[in-house]
């Protein structure tokens, strides 16, 4: 009887010992693959953007957003045909998912922008892009660095 409980032991370990070596799949998870095509990754963000984008009531707002490499960012706000009143904020952005859209911590100004080749566009409350005629207003310019 001892005889045969070592025989199945040793049947079983040697079942075992094969299902180790086939190399079965453990359930881990594997590594998400990283777009390379992301404007996080392949586009020179870094810079100061400018436009003018509507106003409800007036001609527009001269807007100013300069992203940082430490991802921060500075925006002014400057109200054509009005005082000469600039409103600021400054703070730190984060990407989404994709890499290819920004959100501004801020509170009181527009926080979503898509990054585009030369160009950020501002996206609506809610991060949806603007449709519409008045669409291609909302795109700020990259400043070109003078070398």
């Amino acid at each position: 009887m001892k005889f045969i409980l070592a025989i199945n032991m040793l049947i079983m370990m040697i079942l075992m010992a094969a299902c180790v070596k086939k190399g079965i799949p453990s359930a881990a998870p594997q590594e998400e693959a990283v777009d390379m095509h992301a404007s996080r990754i392949s586009l020179d963000w870094i810079g100061t953007y400018t436009g003018v984008i509507p106003a409800a009531s007036g001609p527009g707002i001269e807007v100013t957003l300069k992203l940082t490499a430490e991802e921060t960012y500075v925006i002014n706000y400057h109200y054509i045909d009005r005082s000469n009143d600039i409103f600021k904020d400054e703070g730190r952005f984060s990407w989404n998912v994709e890499g290819n859209e920004i959100i501004l911590d801020s509170e009181n100004f527009p926080k979503y922008y898509r990054i585009g080749e030369n160009r950020i566009t501002q996206l609506d409350l809610e991060g949806n892009p603007i449709t519409g005629m008045s669409a291609e207003n909302y795109v700020l310019v990259k400043e070109q660095e003078i070398p």
